[in-house]
């Protein structure tokens, strides 16, 4: 193979496994080593990367908690601070942490070319413990707005870092898997946040209990970050080649550092600058694929999958169901979607997931239209309203949810991965508001 031009996203079956070969010009050792098909090596523990994988989701539990945090204590905490009924600061309630994530997505980026990726989830971390703190102690509808801004800016700054690091420093044929694993943390966060808030309509101020939950898995996450590993491809972009094999040792095991750094200096080959021009995003070679990027993350807020969670006790209420086991049921179908995600995701691919998701959810509005209409009375009204709305859920774990971030994580150069992702998720906050 030596000389002949290999896609970087063909796929090379061996059994039942596919191999990606990131590569452009290997000859036939080399392509054995790194895609795992030699009679002698195989590919490398998942056992090794997984740690660390499972830590860096801290940062997508913390953001799914504060996601759904003020579904069940927005009403307890409007009485308190003195806005009940105000339905322009319940919803500034909401979205001022959008608004501060938009501006920390923004920063994301150079922030994790600047520093590491490492030192990038501690910096989104301390947000998160400042805000979470401002928002318990908030006296006012002013203190809770301030304390939910200081929030998203570290809800901004924590969904790319993290795609960034689950590419950067997963084995290829787990890496879907491992992408999935953000997706299934957000929702177990989202479960957190609603079951911890159950009982606050029954216990007088109990909502700021859960905003002082919070702060727990952030300083854990600031803490064992500095034990963590950094991604061996921003020490060697940053001329630390010898660092970056000692991290590659970790993740893979000594038998793959050679084949992985060979890997990794004709990926950079060509990226020598540092500096990234925004005209090259915007304007240059990488321009389709920051469109096609900031679009899939537009339709997949567009898709309303946040109002579902913000405000499904609300909606549920409505319909005459008990806000506290429809929400248990929406966490439900969202851990299977999620579940199914991860165990599919580098089976069935990217793509496929897309369009099964999207599908579904469309289905799932046009059930839930159906039940706001005419065409329907009595009980069938709340089972096609509650059925269309897990169905939605459900259908978004399995693909809108965890694959824009992973896709493009895998398709950006190394060189612009952190600049562009950050433009593309700066897109998906300013629709999220």
């Amino acid at each position: 193979m030596r000389g002949r031009h290999v896609d970087s996203y063909s796929m090379y079956k061996r059994g039942t496994r596919d191999h990606v070969i990131n590569t452009y010009d290997y000859d036939k050792e080399q392509v054995r080593l790194l895609s795992g098909v030699g009679k002698d090596i195989g590919n490398p523990s998942w056992k090794r990367s997984f740690p660390y994988i499972l830590l860096a989701a801290l940062s997508s539990f913390l953001f799914g908690y504060h996601l759904g945090v003020v579904n069940e204590t927005l009403e307890s905490m409007s009485h308190d601070l003195g806005f009940h009924g105000d339905t322009m600061a319940e919803g500034l309630v909401v979205s001022t942490c959008l608004g501060g994530a938009f501006v920390g997505s923004l920063f994301s980026g150079s922030i994790a070319d600047g520093v590491g990726r490492r030192r990038a989830f501690q910096l989104c971390a301390l947000p998160l413990i400042i805000g979470s703190s401002m928002s318990a102690t908030a006296k006012n509808l002013w203190g809770m707005l301030l304390g939910r801004l200081f929030v998203g800016t570290g809800m901004g700054i924590g969904p790319p870092v993290a795609a960034l690091y689950v590419a950067e420093v997963s084995p290829a044929y787990v890496r879907g898997t491992y992408g999935s694993c953000s997706q299934l943390a957000t929702c177990l966060g989202l479960m957190g946040a609603l079951f911890i808030g159950f009982p606050a309509k029954q216990i007088e101020g109990w909502w700021r209990m859960c905003f002082w939950a919070s702060v727990a898995p952030a300083a854990l996450l600031t803490v064992f970050m500095e034990f963590s590993v950094e991604s061996p491809h921003w020490l060697f972009k940053r001329g630390r080649g010898a660092d970056a094999e000692a991290e590659f040792e970790k993740l893979l095991g000594g038998p793959y550092v050679k084949g992985a750094m060979a890997e990794l200096s004709k990926s950079q080959r060509g990226d020598e600058a540092d500096t990234v021009k925004l005209s090259e995003l915007f304007y240059g070679h990488h321009r389709k694929v920051v469109f096609m990027g900031s679009s899939l993350f537009a339709l997949q807020q567009l898709s309303g999958i946040n109002a579902v969670f913000y405000f499904s006790s609300t909606v549920f209420k409505s319909a005459g169901v008990p806000s506290e086991s429809a929400n248990i049921c929406v966490g439900i179908a969202n851990l299977l979607g999620s579940l199914f995600a991860l165990v599919s995701m580098d089976k069935l691919g990217r793509k496929a997931l897309l369009i099964a998701s999207f599908s579904g959810m469309a289905v799932a509005m046009t059930i839930q239209a159906t039940s706001a209409s005419s065409l329907v009375s009595g009980s069938s009204v709340i089972y096609l309203s509650v059925g269309g709305m897990l169905l939605f859920v459900l259908t978004f774990a399995m693909g809108a949810g965890p694959v824009p971030g992973l896709l493009l994580s895998e398709m950006f150069p190394s060189r612009v991965r952190a600049k562009a992702m950050s433009i593309c998720m700066a897109v998906h906050w300013v629709t999220s508001f």
